[in-house]
């Protein structure tokens, strides 16, 4: 929000106070300032100037040479090479040693070989930005008011000496979206009152209501919406002050009526609309949702294909104008205009957002849709506007706004006790120090034994509770004022709680298998939050996202990992291991009414390399087993026991041969694997292995004890089997086979040859595993192994269909 030190001086006397000191004092009571800006800051010399003639330059077919009148007793000659230059136009001049934006200094010279004493400037050449710049001096010299004394600085014209406070506003404090709200706020800071100079409206005897019918089809897509006809206007620029107003605030000026919507948006956070009621093609208007397959033209001439879930107005037939976002073409204000509909509304914060990002719109009035207005105003800044308009377009305003609804508006009621106050804040204050507060806030309350009750306006729509009111105590009386004190009370000794040991466990694990831990953003996009996830879950959204990019909890650790790696590749890091421990966030039943569940997950991602190349060993990169391997001596630490891994290809974002979900007993706790190539792809990472597994399930587990058995004094023997087993048959079925037919003596499988090619049969891959036996008692004989290997090769027959080698 961009904030006019002069503009503010006109509701405010601001006088003794400096617009650094201003800025100063927000940024301690609540709301930030980013910086102070004066446009003219940097230029000099620069002055009114008044074309007396000119004539074409002789040695250019662009060029022209001018007589201007600077306030000087001759007239100075500059070579101008601006298209629209002509004679009796009041102008910019920048003198020679002038500087001008860029701190480009103006000299004395020749062009073609006539003399230059200066430079006739456009807006752009001070500064102002291009994208503000009136259409009609966009490429040419700017036009000053004809009251404009020569000689005179530009600067107080254009009011290019004014302070322009940036004011970054945060989505509770969007009352602060409009010059009112910024003048309440800053009276309550100083201890003001503001007042508000509004154009009185002036009705005719004729009735709108006989002009146009307004009806709405959902209230809830449109909880007020009216309509004010301006009948006999003469469309024209602005005058000077309006449209310097505007540019000041990063609007292009446009014409006096649509400059009017802009500057009511401005002062009372209120979007308005202008439609030309000629080009309606009806008299009525209908708010309703789009259907499927309507399209339409918006301002900017791009055609947009609407679905259900856009709110548009209508003629009653068809969309004229995207609600809160955008107007149509075909119904904008033009030169030919004379009758103004004007509309002023209230729509449903959450469909505005979802068509603003659906159309990559975002304009100043969705933003203050989506993020509140005053609805105790709309009624107001309607009628302000209509009465500019009449006053600046020389129109007539009918009687009486058509409405087709209407929201009522209450003030709300917030009870607090002194003693909460101190109590809460630290502090001492005395009921007369909180009734100040409450003055300056504006905010009428009754005060009985300590007891307060604080009626609060609709213009702060964002206090609702008790700690509401605190925040505004604090803030108005000053958090400098407010004590420091220690915390009072006995000290215990502490210690770790048994989750958080195991916790601090897994961090040792990861850390001490290689890899770094990172912590991401709990808020992520909706896109990123769905994927790799390891149950199914509703998204919870924030009601006022700071940005798209962290709009909704995030459901999975992987998706905030794969943004790490992304940001080290990019930086050449070709050795990337990261983990992290944090929690995921489940939504089951309604988010407006239940909390999300949050559950603690661990997960991990490798990419690049493992081992790096040096003169003892060759490169080593990141794959399946080494991720599978750390999970594996993950779940040993944590004590889990009956592990399996479940191949699967359900889940997307993953790769279909190389992905496996991860079990204990019966229990889906995890998933490893790699990350399928079209999201490598999309993240711009090469190959790259990820697990994730849910830590709260495993730390909920019994570790079983810990049984510590003797090295047996007899000796091992060790018999090999190979066999040929069909391609789909996994390790982990073979060695659950060998395992329930081996018998207890069995101490060791180990898997130490896969091969498929030649010699072996299309559809089958040949095994082959190392069986160790070892009995603690005695020493094992040949005919005890034997019976063994035989019972173990009748099971992987029987089971398994395998063929023995």
């Amino acid at each position: 929000m961009l904030v006019s030190y002069k503009w503010l001086n006109e509701y405010l006397d601001l006088t003794q106070i400096s617009p650094k000191e201003l800025g100063d004092k927000m940024s301690v009571t609540g709301i930030e300032v980013e910086g102070i800006e004066v446009p003219a800051e940097g230029l000099k010399k620069i002055v009114v100037g008044k074309v007396e003639k000119y004539v074409p330059h002789p040695n250019s077919d662009h060029l022209s040479i001018c007589q201007v009148d600077i306030g000087a007793e001759e007239l100075s000659q500059i070579v101008c090479g601006a298209p629209n230059v002509k004679e009796g136009i009041k102008v910019i001049v920048a003198l020679p040693g002038a500087r001008i934006a860029g701190n480009v200094k103006i000299k004395k010279g020749k062009m073609r070989g006539e003399v230059s004493n200066g430079m006739i400037c456009s807006l752009q050449e001070l500064g102002v930005s291009e994208n503000v710049v009136p259409k009609e001096f966009a490429d040419g010299i700017y036009y000053l008011p004809e009251d404009a004394v020569v000689g005179e600085s530009v600067f107080p014209y254009l009011d290019l000496d004014d302070s322009i406070i940036e004011l970054s506003i945060t989505p509770n404090r969007a009352d602060a979206l409009s010059m009112r709200g910024v003048a309440y706020e800053v009276g309550a800071i100083y201890n003001q009152k503001p007042h508000f100079k509004d154009e009185k409206l002036v009705e005719s005897d004729q009735a709108a209501r006989d002009k146009i019918k307004v009806s709405v089809a959902d209230e809830k897509d449109a909880p007020a919406y009216q309509i004010r006809i301006i009948e006999n206007v003469k469309i024209a620029p602005s005058p000077q002050w309006l449209q310097n107003r505007l540019m000041n605030e990063g609007i292009r000026p446009i014409n006096n009526v649509v400059d009017v919507t802009n500057y009511i948006l401005l002062l009372f956070g209120q979007p308005l609309h202008a439609f030309d009621y000629a080009k309606l093609g009806s008299q009525e208007i209908l708010v309703r949702r789009a259907n499927a397959g309507e399209t339409l033209t918006t301002l900017d001439d791009e055609q947009r294909n609407l679905t259900p879930e856009n709110i548009v107005i209508t003629n009653g037939e068809k969309p004229v104008a995207l609600a809160g976002v955008m107007g149509g073409l075909d119904s904008e204000i033009t030169d030919t205009t004379t009758t103004v509909a004007l509309e002023a509304a209230l729509f449903d914060p959450l469909s505005i957002r979802l068509t603003s990002k659906q159309f990559n719109l975002r304009s100043e009035s969705s933003a203050r849709f989506e993020k509140g207005i005053n609805k105790g105003a709309i009624n107001q800044a309607c009628e302000v506007a209509a009465a500019m308009i009449a006053k600046l377009a020389g129109g007539t305003v009918l009687k009486g706004a058509v409405v087709g609804s209407a929201v009522e508006v209450r003030n709300e009621e917030v009870s607090i006790t002194l003693a909460k106050i101190n109590r809460s804040l630290g502090t001492d204050l005395s009921v007369a120090d909180v009734a100040a507060v409450f003055e300056a806030l504006q905010f009428p309350f009754t005060e009985s034994d300590g007891y307060f009750t604080v009626t609060i306006p609709p213009r702060r729509w964002d206090i609702h509770i008790e700690a509401d009111i605190l925040e505004e105590v604090a803030r108005i009386y000053g958090y400098d004022k407010i004590p420091s004190t220690l915390p009072s009370g006995e000290t215990v000794a502490g210690s770790l709680t048994d989750e958080q040991l195991k916790t601090r466990e897994v961090r040792s694990t990861l850390e001490g298998a290689g890899l770094t831990e990172a912590i991401s953003y709990a808020l992520t996009t909706e896109e990123k939050s769905s994927q790799f996830m390891l149950r199914k879950s509703n998204v919870t959204r924030l009601d006022w996202p700071m940005t798209e990019d962290r709009a909704v909890l995030r459901m999975n650790l992987i998706s905030g990992l794969l943004d790490d790696v992304a940001y080290n590749v990019a930086r050449k890091n070709d050795a990337i291991a990261l983990y992290e421990i944090g929690r995921v966030f489940y939504q089951d039943a309604d988010p407006l009414k239940n909390l999300p569940l949050e559950e603690n997950h661990v997960a991990f991602a490798l990419s690049g390399l493992w081992q790096t190349k040096d003169w003892q060993q060759a490169s080593e990169k990141v794959d399946f087993f080494l991720a599978k391997g750390i999970v594996e001596t993950l779940l040993t630490t944590l004590g889990a026991t009956d592990i399996s891994y479940v191949k699967t290809t359900a889940i997307k974002e993953m790769h279909p041969g190389q992905t496996a979900e991860i079990y204990v007993g019966s229990e889906k706790v995890g998933l490893v694997g790699q990350v399928h190539p079209t999201v490598t792809k999309a993240y711009d990472i090469g190959a790259t292995f990820v697990a994730e597994l849910n830590l709260a399930a495993l730390l909920a587990t019994q570790k079983a004890p810990l049984v510590y058995q003797a090295v047996s004094k007899f000796p091992a023997v060790s018999r090999d089997i190979a066999m040929l087993v069909k391609e789909e048959v996994t390790n982990q079925e073979v060695v659950a086979v060998i395992k329930e037919a081996a018998g207890k003596f069995l101490n060791k499988v180990s898997l130490f040859d896969v091969y498929q090619g030649a010699n072996i049969e299309n559809g089958y891959k040949s095994l082959a595993y190392s069986l160790t036996f070892v009995n603690p008692e005695a020493t094992l004989t040949d005919e005890e192994i034997n019976k063994a290997m035989e019972k173990v090769t009748r099971n992987l027959t029987e089971k398994l269909t395998v063929e023995i080698r």
